[in-house]
């Protein structure tokens, strides 16, 4: 049984906490939150010991892996520290605000010898996985353009002061559209060779963005683009098409996964999943268990989270400078 602590009991830690509860072979063992009252009810609800100090989580020899669903600009601290104590790492996306700071994470779980899964949740989502595996049968061929795109609500209730601010690593593209960004770079299959974006903060008041256009060139020639606006109200759009050598390809979060040949739409069976972020976190804590128990691998791994950071901070780049940036490449 493999012991469970919980860094960041809050909104999107119970999504954690449901799943670590319904995956056999994972116990929460500790909660932590900054609120003690908070992580007391979070502790009644879904198990573990609650405190208000995540050093404690990581002194705790009963705890074998942890989860990070803190602020972002707080990963890097607590990740590096949990390879040191030897936990084993569920890090919540983004895996944090710059390269430098991924950089850091990947040598201290290298040294460690811990594994280290990046909550890139769209890696483990049944439409995402449909479209991966009709891609990975060659029947449409290669994808030569794909258009991604995250359009939401911004100030949802679990809003806080951090998601407005650069230094804290907030903003829409760094919060939500991460998730887009990073269906892009996985399932175009490429390395991503420069940007060009336009970006800009139209919607509410706040330093960091809430809306960005970006366009993505891969290494080989081919052509993604990105679409992440945090509206003030209107109706959500997340979606994506892929065109490929011999057809289309649309992921929809809400109508599945449809393939477009002979100028219409045919709907792919069983691609689509009402309650899919909720199985697909359980996916994640199946897949690290996995690592640590079987060595398996684990399918997104520091130097892949690090792509998608090294992507998104060079979309802010090219927006304020207006012209293509070439993402940080890897080390």
């Amino acid at each position: 049984m493999i012991g469970v602590g919980l860094i960041g009991a809050g909104h999107f830690g119970a999504v954690h906490g449901r799943a670590i509860a319904a995956v056999p072979g994972l116990r929460l063992v500790r909660v932590c939150r900054e609120d003690a009252d908070a992580a007391a009810a979070f502790a009644a609800q879904h198990g573990g010991q609650p405190t208000t100090d995540w050093r404690a989580v990581l002194d705790d020899p009963a705890v074998d892996a942890v989860v990070i669903a803190t602020p972002h600009h707080l990963h890097a601290e607590m990740a590096t520290a949990a390879a040191r104590a030897g936990k084993h790492i569920l890090l919540e996306k983004p895996m944090a605000p710059s390269v430098a700071e991924c950089d850091a994470i990947n040598a201290a779980v290298a040294t460690a010898g811990v594994k280290l899964l990046i909550g890139h949740v769209m890696h483990f989502a049944r439409p995402c996985l449909v479209a991966r595996d009709i891609l990975a049968g060659g029947e449409l061929g290669r994808p030569v353009l794909g258009s991604s795109w995250m359009i939401k609500l911004w100030m949802e209730a679990n809003r806080r002061p951090w998601h407005m601010a650069n230094a804290s690593g907030g903003g829409m593209l760094m919060t939500a559209g991460i998730h887009a960004l990073d269906r892009l770079i996985w399932l175009m299959g490429g390395e991503v060779a420069g940007v060009q974006a336009l970006a800009g903060t139209f919607f509410h008041q706040q330093e960091a963005d809430d809306s960005t256009l970006a366009l993505l060139r891969f290494a080989d020639g081919r052509i993604g683009q990105l679409a992440s606006v945090g509206y003030r109200d209107g109706a959500v759009t997340f979606a994506m098409d892929l065109v490929c050598e011999g057809g289309s390809l649309r992921i929809d979060f809400d109508r599945g996964v449809e393939i477009g040949r002979g100028a219409s739409w045919t709907q792919v069976p069983e691609s689509c999943d009402p309650d899919w972020m909720q199985r697909a976190v359980e996916a994640e804590w199946r897949a690290l268990l996995a690592a640590i128990v079987q060595g398996a691998p684990v399918p997104v791994d520091g130097a892949y989270g690090r792509a998608v950071i090294a992507t998104v901070n060079a979309i802010a780049e090219a927006a304020a400078l207006k012209r293509e940036v070439a993402p940080a490449p890897s080390p």
